[in-house]
């Protein structure tokens, strides 16, 4: 079965009013990878063997699929906090300072004296796509030390699969505590996904990590992943949009038509950006919409986080249509 899932007119502007509302009172903590991302844009990527290429432009940025989520939900006005492990080295020192300046909670974020904190090489070529790698950095396992009581004042929980025992210290916590939990499964392990899932409310994969884990990324896939339990059962798909399942019925939310300039963390403002509307109490398909919205927009601008639009940002879009 299909079912389209774009909101009406009045579900927008009750939507809307719920975010504008509670925004201010949605917290959401993110707990994963946070690197140090050094881009280059350039004219065309690499086409095979040894090679030199001219870089256009050059800057050092935060990245990390839950620290950037973390962002996200700060810039849209969200209570946001980032829990996760970094070296107590220079990038570490860098990345907890842009954090803490884009006004997310920091407190946990904990450098160690031994670790090496994690660094990306980002290649973004003038369509807008991007080739990266990653070092995901060293640092202890263990997540005994996290705070989690805290997780109490939580309006919804994001992990990534990049720190196992600490998503898993996290859901099961807020499983006790009946606050959502919000995974965003990019590539990992089956193994990862097999201990994550049956904790996870809401799943939402992307194509090669759905492909990865399922045998397919098609919408078949998700059912899959709904055999673990989670609610929602999701697969982004870029310009493609999203399509996730609940309740044995397949629905999709179309993509924003925009012209693309870097798509450098679109998914990580999407799966931060549902979240904060999920904490926030709206539906699943007007939070798929809000969500598509705030990386669409992020799409239209350079930079990784330099790009997250505000919530003003994403309801003005989603109201003129476009």
């Amino acid at each position: 079965m299909s079912g389209g899932s774009l909101p009406g007119i009045e579900t927008q502007h009750a939507s809307a009013g719920m975010l504008m509302t509670g925004a201010g009172k949605t917290r959401v903590i993110c707990l994963g990878l946070s690197a140090l991302d050094q881009i280059w844009r350039v004219p065309a990527f690499f086409s095979g063997g040894s090679q030199k290429i001219r870089s256009l432009e050059y800057g050092t940025l935060g990245g990390g699929m839950a620290a950037t989520a973390s962002v996200a939900v700060a810039r849209l006005g969200g209570i946001a906090a980032f829990w996760g492990r970094g070296g107590d080295d220079a990038p570490g020192r860098e990345m907890h300072a842009m954090l803490s300046r884009e006004g997310v909670d920091v407190s946990r974020f904990r450098l160690f004296p031994d670790g090496q904190s994690s660094v990306s090489g980002i290649l973004v070529d003038a369509t807008g796509e991007r080739q990266i790698v990653n070092f995901r950095g060293k640092f202890p396992e263990v997540a005994d030390w996290l705070p989690l009581r805290e997780i109490e004042s939580a309006a919804a929980v994001l992990a990534d699969p990049r720190w196992v025992d600490g998503a898993v210290a996290l859901f099961q916590a807020a499983r006790g505590k009946a606050i959502p939990t919000v995974l965003d499964a990019d590539v990992a392990d089956t193994g990862v996904f097999e201990t994550l899932l049956p904790l996870t409310d809401h799943a939402v994969f992307s194509e090669p990590a759905l492909s990865g884990f399922a045998g397919s990324a098609g919408d078949d896939a998700l059912a899959v992943v709904a055999g673990f339990g989670c609610t929602v059962s999701a697969v982004t798909r870029g310009a493609d949009g999203v399509s996730w399942l609940a309740d044995d019925v397949i629905r999709r939310q179309p993509a924003y038509a925009v012209d693309a300039v870097d798509t450098t963390g679109a998914g990580d403002v999407f799966h931060g950006a549902y979240a904060f509307a999920i904490g926030a109490g709206l539906e699943t398909a007007d939070a798929m919409s809000f969500a598509a919205a705030a990386a669409a927009l992020k799409c239209t601008r350079p930079g990784g986080r330099a790009g997250i639009p505000t919530l003003e940002d994403c309801l003005t879009f989603q109201r003129n249509g476009q």
